[in-house]
């Protein structure tokens, strides 16, 4: 992606600690690779490339030496705390444990990695503010411009072949200023910054929210939530540390035969079809995101599924959160204030309209009982009739 790329050599013990190397074993884009087969990368690699890209932003704003190392150090970081297949059972985690992949003051405050970021004097608590985005200099790798976004735009859309995550890194390098403490973007800069969240918007149903990777991913969470029922919290805790194969493998062996059916789909690709995928203007508003989704998805199946007649394994429900509004200052040349970047480029505003007619929820059902379910589904969620740019999606 980036050419060669040079490592500090006071961050190559952290490259080398079990919680980076761990990360070889994580796919970066979950079950994308049963739609793209060459989505095979992981986050390690992706970890590398945005400490790269975190280098040189760091180096083209003059950051002194030690806020150099907390920066290239936390993104190196930042992805230590995801599950298996990244985020496939991020919600479930939340759900059961209260926290997120950017919650990692265990990880690395209760491990050796603070010992060896204590080495190089820097403060272990300062990398986790960095990871969780409320450190001052945290928009560098947590932000709608970040580096992250940089190279995994790049990243996935090379390993899956799709051409619409063409991202313009140098150029966003280098129109990035420090203005007054906080990192903005140059009117340089602004095109390139269009360019990137062009590809966000393509990427997302393309690759993010291809309904087979969201259909691969319920299965797979929901085999995690049965397997999880005795004991939700410590079972989640053990499950969450572990990387895609042993993963997969503890649900294959489950002493739980739903689970293990559930997970033998997965693993032959037996997928389940859709029944229903609705945009949001053909549900109502008791089917949009709310923090208790997760439970409403399960009660929903379980109501859809009796109503088909049909076992309860056999239907999936999929409400996904709703695209965040893209925003990104920028530094106006000749003045000194700062506007938004929608102020400057009104495309920002088509890009996130946009967004938002790509949510989709999906009722999910295997081929033999797709019609029943379909039914079932309609007359349980009251399903609007599509608008005219729904049928063009």
């Amino acid at each position: 992606m980036h050419g060669y790329i040079q490592v500090e050599p006071e961050l190559l013990p952290l490259v080398d600690s079990p919680e980076v190397q761990r990360l070889r074993y994580i796919r970066q884009l979950g079950f994308s690779f049963l739609v793209y087969p060459g989505a095979h990368h992981t986050r390690f690699e992706h970890s590398l490339g945005a400490m790269h890209l975190a280098s040189l932003m760091s180096g083209q704003i003059g950051l002194r030496r030690e806020d150099h190392l907390l920066v290239t150090a936390a993104a190196l970081l930042h992805d230590i705390g995801h599950g298996p297949f990244s985020h496939a059972i991020e919600g479930i985690a939340s759900e059961a444990l209260g926290r997120s992949h950017t919650d990692v003051r265990d990880l690395i405050t209760k491990s050796r990695l603070a010992d060896e970021l204590e080495r190089i004097d820097l403060d272990p608590l300062e990398v986790c503010m960095m990871i969780e985005g409320t450190h001052q200099l945290a928009s560098i790798i947590h932000g709608d411009l970040d580096v992250d976004r940089m190279d995994y735009l790049l990243r996935d859309a090379h390993y899956t072949g799709v051409p619409y995550g063409t991202v313009d890194a140098g150029r966003l390098i280098r129109a990035t200023r420090l203005f007054e403490g906080e990192i903005v973007l140059h009117e340089s800069g602004v095109q390139a910054a269009e360019s990137l969240l062009i590809a966000r918007t393509l990427m997302r149903p393309a690759v993010y929210y291809h309904h087979v990777s969201r259909i691969a991913e319920k299965i797979f969470s929901t085999a995690v939530y049965e397997q999880s029922r005795a004991d939700p919290a410590g079972i989640i805790e053990q499950m969450i540390r572990m990387d895609d194969a042993a993963c997969i493998q503890t649900l294959l062996n489950s002493d739980r035969s739903d689970v293990r059916h559930l997970a033998e789909d997965l693993y032959y690709r037996r997928l389940f079809k859709r029944s229903l995928y609705l945009g949001k203007d053909e549900v109502s508003s008791s089917l949009r995101p709310s923090e208790d989704s997760h439970a409403r998805e399960r009660d929903l199946a379980v109501r859809i599924a009796e109503r088909a007649g049909v076992m309860p394994r056999e239907v999936l429900v999929d409400i996904p959160a709703f695209p965040r509004d893209m925003f990104m200052k920028v530094q106006v040349q000749d003045r000194d204030s700062l506007l938004p970047l929608e102020d400057v480029s009104p495309l920002v505003t088509t890009l996130n309209e946009t967004r938002q007619t790509q949510w989709r929820v999906g009722v999910y059902a295997p081929e033999h009982a797709v019609s029943e379910v379909r039914k079932a589904a309609r007359e349980l969620l009251h399903v609007r009739p599509p608008t005219r740019q729904d049928r063009l999606l």
